[in-house]
């Protein structure tokens, strides 16, 4: 049985690669379990994993390693949310067969955008079948992945993904990577009803349909429009200071909770950008420095370029929230 879906706090895992390019599976588990043991939850293969550059065996190997490495430290009964989506239904449909077989609990499954012209024509229809479709054939819960800037423009209004929940039982939500948080409050506000829950059943009772940001700097005011966590690159570098915003989110409203979370949201989104803006290479470049890890993309992707990325290292927001990791590291 898949391991229960909760809201919280996601890492999207980056692939670490050896100089030949080849899976460097010693660097992803350390790198799993570092996450894991402050309560961050793993999504392997997803676009910080570089999964576009991933075959199929490669995805399944991760998915492997991931459930060794969390099962190592004791944290068996945390799920795995493996990256499933490929530009053809069918391939995807594979894929998320594949990953079921690996040990993953739920999929992340984004648009297919290569004939995003096409697909939009028609009021999205063609992702409203392709999600329908994935979602009857995947044998574990599918989370659907709205982002816009890699998948042609496509960007799924609220209305269609309300319509794929209600008639795709198998779908266990979506990751938001668009920033409409007025998108998250109408989606939030359907899944997080007793009646969706009682007119619209998931497949799986343990993955209820949850609604979650692509960005964590909007995660205070989307938890408060009914958003169920994040899924983050920033929990890469600084897991346990995304985790005490989480609990800032959850906890009962005050003036002092407010201020510590307001200025620890204020913190978290100037590090994401700083960080966002150099992409896949950024966030490798800034996991070497901290740990070791080969800092290698995959080509076509070139690596970040010493100046530049010494230039990120020095961004106070940066250095801001190292030193709040090691505070909470240290507390």
């Amino acid at each position: 049985m898949p391991r229960p879906l909760t809201g919280g706090i996601y890492v999207p895992l980056p692939c670490f690669f050896d100089s030949n390019e080849d899976l460097d599976l010693e660097s992803f588990k350390k790198h799993v379990i570092y996450t894991a043991k402050s309560g961050i939850q793993p999504v392997v293969s997803g676009s910080m994993g570089e999964a576009v550059h991933l075959n199929h065996e490669e995805r399944a190997t991760l998915i492997r390693a991931a459930r060794e490495a969390l099962n190592s430290v004791g944290l068996t009964s945390m799920g795995i949310i493996a990256g499933a989506g490929f530009s053809s239904t069918r391939e995807t449909i594979q894929c998320a067969k594949e990953a079921a077989q690996a040990g993953a609990d739920q999929v992340i499954v984004i648009p297919p955008g290569y004939y995003a012209g096409a697909i939009k024509e028609d009021a999205y229809a063609a992702v409203k079948k392709y999600f329908l479709d994935v979602a009857k054939a995947s044998p574990i819960p599918v989370m659907m992945y709205n982002f816009p800037a890699v998948t042609g423009g496509i960007d799924m209004d609220s209305d269609v993904i309300e319509e794929i929940a209600r008639v795709a039982p198998n779908t266990c939500g979506i990751k938001l990577t668009c920033g409409a948080v007025g998108k998250l409050t109408r989606v939030a506000a359907l899944a997080n009803s007793s009646s969706f829950a009682e007119s619209y059943p998931r497949t799986d009772t343990s993955a209820p349909f949850i609604v979650l940001d692509g960005f964590v700097d909007i995660l205070y005011p989307s938890v408060t429009a009914g958003g169920a966590g994040a899924i983050t690159g920033v929990a890469n570098f600084a897991p346990r200071t995304c985790m005490r915003l989480w609990e800032l989110c959850q906890a009962e409203p005050s003036k002092a909770v407010m201020k510590e979370a307001q200025d620890l949201q204020a913190l978290v989104a100037r590090a994401d950008w700083a960080t966002a803006k150099r992409n896949v290479s950024g966030m490798k470049y800034l996991l070497n420095k901290l740990f070791g890890y080969g800092s290698l993309p995959r080509g076509p992707l070139l690596p970040l370029s010493e100046s530049a990325g010494a230039e990120m290292m020095r961004e106070p927001a940066v250095v801001d929230i190292l030193e709040m990791e090691r505070k909470l590291n240290d507390g």
